[in-house]
Parts: C-alpha cells; structure tokens; sequence
C-alpha cells in the first residue's frame, strides 16, 4: 500500500452518478463491503475503515442512464491489502450469483463486475513490487487467466462481511477520445509518468513507478464525446498530492500547457481533454 499515501501522487477517491441510490447503496454495502460514512437526500459517501471516504454515489436530478460510446469510466479500482482477501470476495460473489470477470496481470490478481448501474469495477491484489518486471522504463503487464485453484487454495472459508479496513482505492482506469493531448495533461500537466504503452490504444501511467495509478484507452473510440452532466458514470475522481507546494507547482503547470483550473468551494478542480474531472487535494493538509 506503499504506493497509495505521501509521498507519492495516487487518486483517492472516485465520486459517480447513479440512477437509483437505494439500489446502489445495497449493492455497495451488501455486495462490495463498504460502510456508509455520510448520506442525505441523493448524495452517501462510502468508507472501508470508517474515517476515509473511497467512493460516493450520487443520484442527480433528472438522471439519464449510462451512455455508451462516450468517454469516463471505465472502472475504478478497489485494491485490497492480502491474497486472503481477494480469495474471501470470490467465494462471496460465487455464492451470491453475482457475474464478474478475471484476470492475471503479472504485477496483480484481478476481478472484474459492475454495478447495478453499469458503473465498472476492479477489486485486486497486488504482488510484490519486487516481482514486477520492468524493460526500458515500462512495466510488463499482461491479461492472463487467473489461477483459480491456487488462489482459492489459501481460502479460509471466512465470511465476507465488509472491506478489510486497510482498503485503498487503487486506480481508476478512462475512457478518453485521444492520447497524444491526454498524454501531454497527464505526464507534463499533473506529473504523472507513462509505465506502460498498450500500442495506440492505451496508456498506464503513475508516480514513484507503480504499475499505473491511472488507465487512459480509446476503446470506446477515437473522438468519443462526452456524457451528459446527469447521465450515470462518473462524477469526478481525486488525486492526492504530497503538500500544498507540489499543488500550486502543478496548477502552474496546468496552466502553462493551457489546461482550466476553477476554485470551487474550496477545492481546486481541473479536466483533462475527454472532459473527465479531477480534484486536485493534498494528503495532508
């Protein structure tokens, strides 16, 4: 969890748009194991250890379902602390019926599903940085079958009940319209670093060299538009930087390559070219 705290650039939490909150905040507490923090009329903050908001969920006035072909969400991603943990989530899901996917990517186990709105979601685990391969300057990464059998070897048939309370939100993966100008607002803008180039459709990027802090592809092709402000999918995400020094250097920086930057409440927000937007906090302040 090295990699998701100061001093490193990470995002925090990620805030969506839903059409029924009732349905979803069941999903999320029945389902996913977060616990309720805040909630008013539309609006609940969700939490694993009681203190830190993960995720919201919103319910806007005169919502519109999820739009596809657009640009967003892709997924967020819930990393949990121990192999033990993903173990546990999977017997949950398969005794509940709920469907999701799977993968093996060299530097993480993953599962994949949705939520009842079609908001994406990863839940993983990470191995040992020790254990990723790296060649001039990219991480290997790959989508491989997850070994079942040896992942559900160590289960020890522990009711799921919550998220373990060292739970992070470990990325958050885009859909945007290109990559050249998302590229420049990421890596010259915000300071994060390219660690990994899926062709021309896709980019991994992070700080202090974890496997990728942030997912940017075109899958949902090259120009996709935007989503309507009330349509489901996402709000804005967080990214949390060291201090309010490296704040104001980046916002600097935004500016120089001609990016907008608002004061809003309080809080400095930003959007990259596909319009997805980005709160700019620090980690402790």
């Amino acid at each position: 969890m090295s990699f998701h705290r100061e001093p490193y650039t990470f995002v925090g939490q990620v805030n969506i748009k839903v059409q029924n909150l009732e349905r979803s905040l069941a999903f999320y507490q029945e389902i996913i194991g977060f616990k309720v923090l805040e909630q008013s009329e539309g609006f609940a903050s969700l939490t694993a250890d009681g203190n830190t908001v993960l995720l919201t969920i919103e319910q806007p006035k005169q919502v519109v379902p999820k739009l596809g072909k657009t640009t967003g969400l892709y997924h967020f991603a819930i990393l949990l602390p121990e192999r033990i943990d993903l173990a546990r989530m999977v017997f949950h899901l398969s005794e509940l019926g709920i469907p999701f996917g799977s993968s093996d990517h060299l530097v993480s186990e993953a599962l994949y599903l949705s939520d009842p709105e079609g908001n994406g979601i990863e839940i993983y685990i990470d191995r040992s940085p020790s254990r990723w391969n790296w060649h001039d300057g990219e991480v290997e990464m790959t989508v491989d079958p997850l070994n079942f059998p040896d992942l559900l070897s160590i289960h020890d048939h522990q009711t799921w009940t919550e998220l373990p309370t060292k739970t992070v939100m470990g990325h958050i993966h885009l859909h945007v319209s290109e990559l050249e100008k998302t590229e420049e607002f990421y890596v010259e803008g915000l300071w994060f670093e390219v660690v990994n180039r899926f062709g021309d459709q896709a980019l991994f990027i992070s700080d202090g060299k974890y496997h990728h802090h942030i997912g940017l592809n075109t899958w949902n092709g090259i120009g996709a538009p935007q989503p309507s402000l009330n349509s489901v999918g996402l709000k804005s995400f967080t990214i949390m930087v060291a201090n309010e020094e490296k704040r104001m250097k980046i916002i600097d920086q935004l500016n120089k390559i001609g990016a907008s930057i608002v004061k809003e409440n309080g809080a400095f927000i930003t959007q990259d070219p596909s319009g997805n937007r980005i709160i700019l906090s620090v980690a402790k302040e």
